[in-house]
């Protein structure tokens, strides 16, 4: 896919709320879309990986065709570091203007959203009390939260079709080394997906967030 050729806007261009507030959740599941997508893309995922919480799917900061974009393809799976931060940063930035500080956040992405749900994860491991990337990948780059998350190994879900051609190989055996040590990981991989999301990997993911991060 080419790379995104418009200039990044400021934060994140939208969203599509569950609820007009948040005040008093508990949790918040985030919703990540992939490459070219947009922040109507994922929001079945809401109540189907994050159950009864609510949740807000969040379009890209950058316009990539009718789409958006986290951050621009170059070299496929190992984006640079700073357009990747930049994105990261809005986000949190759009967390902070709408959901309480209290509120635990899970982040659920795939493809480019993957990634930058493990970006959420390092950035602010405090927050995010579960990660699941689909069809993602973790950035080449040390970030500020590594080393706690070393420490914590918060539950990561990292689920991918067996037969996906788009994530680069580099960047899936990066993600297999990095996730283990610094996550305690729920890796799936799906005999005859290719770079999709399907309900027995949409099961397994609500498997996952209920058991790590239960509402009451």
């Amino acid at each position: 896919m080419p790379a995104a050729d418009h200039p990044p806007e400021r934060g994140v261009l939208a969203d599509v709320r569950a609820a007009h507030s948040f005040e008093g959740a508990q949790r918040v599941t985030l919703l990540l879309h992939g490459f070219g997508s947009h922040e109507h893309d994922l929001v079945a995922l809401g109540p189907a990986v994050g159950g009864a919480a609510p949740w807000a799917s969040l379009r890209a900061p950058l316009r990539a065709g009718a789409g958006a974009a986290w951050f621009p393809i170059a070299t496929p799976g190992n984006p640079a570091r700073e357009p990747v931060e930049s994105a990261t940063a809005a986000i949190w930035a759009w967390v902070d203007e709408h959901v309480d500080q209290a509120t635990d956040i899970v982040a659920v992405g795939f493809s480019q959203g993957g990634l930058m749900a493990t970006q959420l994860l390092r950035s602010r491991p405090e927050r995010v009390v579960a990660t699941v990337a689909l069809g993602g990948f973790v950035l080449d780059a040390p970030q500020s939260g590594d080393e706690a998350l070393a420490a914590a190994r918060p539950p990561v879900f990292w689920g991918r079709g067996a037969d996906d051609l788009v994530i680069a190989g580099p960047a899936v055996a990066r993600t297999a080394s990095w996730l283990p040590p610094r996550s305690t990981l729920d890796e799936r991989v799906y005999p005859g997906l290719a770079h999709g999301i399907h309900a027995a990997e949409i099961a397994d993911a609500r498997a996952f967030v209920d058991a790590v991060a239960p509402t009451s």
